[in-house]
């Protein structure tokens, strides 16, 4: 009992502390690693281009919910938000493994279903499936996704390299994927009590597409090259809007200025989350699971950033001394803080 209480419990640590805790004592040792933990992929030399790698995975009752998500839908989402972080380092996927991990309670069918919503999104993005690995699992479903791609080594962008006085902007709209899947728990909640009661789902089309089939924004990486503009620091929103912010601020050494009125939200989203009296503006900052990309340019590129569209420009980097805000509708200024997804949080 008395060892048992000296033991640290992951919830105290966080997923990104706990990162930080386990990757500190890394050491690189081959040189053709450019890059190593710390973005949204790792960086390889492979010829005259650079591969990027990166691995997510998706755990049944952790990351989703069988009983109202479509099995086709998660094998696409599987694949959509791996290919993100490529994008979210300004470069294109090529190849993707699969490992999947299954109980019993799931059939062939059930995985072939799967299987169908990841060859559909490999087709849209043309990535190639070219390998895995399939398991059993003692509790539930477990997806791993490891996805490949390559660039230009000068092409490349880094959440460590914004500058001060850059201007901080997002592409879409924000706070969607999480009403969508707030409409999804209450549907659930009803159907628990009621098994015959039919979900209402009806004038919720888009924030549920915005849940159920992420699209990662490869065509915002087309436009930005298009108009010659190389960011000068890039993630993806996963996490939140905040937490996605404060990753680049801390890697780059950075401070930074949002403003409320500048941060995109829907018509959808806003009307659904004053539906659950939530506040829009916290649901953008800290809902997660957009897959919009969060980039810094120089102010220099303002002109040309400002025409292209689904681009916002909501705020600028400091100086890291003067710290995190985001500017209020009403002119207060509020620390940001990463409220958003964490794994090692215990939910209800």
């Amino acid at each position: 009992m008395i060892e048992n209480a000296t033991k640290t419990p992951l919830s105290e640590y966080g997923e990104f502390g706990l990162i930080d805790l386990l990757t500190k004592n890394i050491q690189l040792k081959n040189s053709s690693t450019i890059l190593g933990v710390g973005d949204d992929a790792a960086i390889i030399q492979v010829g005259d281009r650079q591969q990027l790698v990166s691995k997510d995975l998706l755990i049944e009752g952790v990351h989703f919910d069988i009983r109202y998500y479509p099995l086709k839908h998660l094998g696409y989402k599987a694949i959509a938000v791996n290919l993100s972080d490529i994008a979210a380092m300004n470069a294109k996927p090529e190849q993707i493994l699969v490992g999947i991990a299954a109980s019993s309670r799931y059939t062939v069918e059930a995985l072939e279903e799967i299987y169908a919503g990841m060859y559909l999104c490999c087709e849209h993005y043309g990535v190639d499936l070219v390998g895995g690995d399939t398991t059993s699992s003692l509790s539930g479903l477990c997806i791993s996704i490891t996805v490949l791609g390559y660039a230009k080594a000068e092409k490349i962008v880094r959440r460590s390299t914004a500058q001060t006085n850059d201007l901080i902007c997002v592409s879409g709209d924000l706070g969607g994927a999480y009403m969508g899947l707030m409409v999804l728990e209450r549907e659930k909640e009803v159907f628990l009590k009621d098994p015959k009661a039919q979900p209402d789902l009806e004038g919720f089309d888009y924030i549920l597409q915005r849940q159920l089939k992420p699209s990662p924004r490869f065509d915002i990486v087309d436009l930005l090259e298009e108009n010659n503009i190389l960011p000068t620091a890039m993630i993806d929103i996963s996490d939140g809007l905040a937490s996605e912010i404060l990753h680049i601020c801390k890697q780059s050494h950075k401070g930074c200025t949002l403003y409320e009125d500048k941060i995109p939200i829907d018509i959808q989203t806003n009307d659904t989350a004053m539906n659950f009296s939530l506040i829009p503006t916290t649901i953008a900052l800290n809902g997660g699971e957009d897959y919009e990309l969060l980039f810094t340019v120089k102010q220099s590129d303002y002109e040309k950033i400002k025409t292209i569209k689904d681009i916002s420009v909501i705020g600028h980097m400091n100086d890291e001394k003067e710290g995190c805000y985001l500017i209020t509708n009403d002119k207060k200024s509020i620390p940001l803080k990463a409220q958003g997804w964490d794994a090692y949080i215990k939910r209800p």
